[in-house]
């Protein structure tokens, strides 16, 4: 599935004309859209393949896990389905997330693809932590475009409101959960990245740069948590 930055003048028809598919697929897509004639500029748009599906995976019900592990891959991140009960579009979050290791906020929101897409552009490069989570979110299909929320508390908020998303104790986290947390300066959002010589380990858009701008890494951190929330 690929993306598209929507433009001013643009219509659903228009695009689903452009890339060959229909208005009622990028719909289903796009689970935000709730009228066909109602879109914005500059917000991101999922376009569907030919392979891509939209139906509830078989034995699941819609937004619930998929497999008795909860995990796949080398990375233990956990395998979901998407807010459309079709499975994720693009992967974990965690390995949505850790694709985009060293790459500095400022540069990555400006991205017409990928995480990148779905990062508000305007939002300061040194408070991007909540933007670039809830992309990987929204990359992963856990979150619509209406969840994106660039501030730690109103992401939060919208996670405890959300039935697919549980609290869970750092114990019970898995790679891909989201941990809110208590700065000296306000609150941090990252995402849990598993553990390394006994040390929770934590993947995010983080102030490492000498300009106290942020860039995607892991490390370990020690500020109070707030909340981890854990796709159901």
């Amino acid at each position: 599935m690929s993306s598209y930055r929507i433009k001013s003048g643009d219509t659903l028809s228009a695009i689903a004309r452009q890339y060959g598919t229909s208005v009622g697929a990028l719909m289903k897509a796009n689970p935000q859209i709730k009228d066909a004639n109602l879109i914005y500029a500059g917000k991101s748009l999922n376009i569907p393949g030919s392979k891509d599906s939209f139906e509830p995976s078989k034995g699941g019900k819609p937004g619930s896990s998929s497999g008795s592990s909860g995990t796949s891959g080398s990375s233990g991140a956990q395998t979901t389905t998407g807010v459309n009960g079709g499975k994720a579009p693009n992967g974990s979050a965690f390995d949505i997330a850790k694709a985009q290791l060293g790459k500095n906020a400022g540069s990555l929101k400006l991205e017409k693809n990928g995480v990148g897409s779905d990062m508000e552009d305007w939002v300061p490069n040194n408070v991007n932590c909540a933007n670039f989570v809830s992309a990987c979110l929204e990359q992963a299909g856990l979150i619509t475009n209406s969840q994106h929320d660039n501030s730690v508390m109103g992401l939060q908020a919208k996670l405890d409101k959300d039935p697919d998303f549980k609290r869970v104790s750092l114990q019970d986290a898995k790679p891909g959960d989201v941990v809110s947390m208590k700065t000296p300066g306000g609150q941090h959002v990252v995402m849990f990245a598993g553990w390394k010589d006994g040390k929770p380990q934590f993947i995010g858009s983080n102030n490492v740069n000498a300009d106290g701008s942020q860039r995607i890494t892991i490390s370990s951190m020690n500020y109070p948590i707030m909340s981890i929330h854990q796709h159901r």
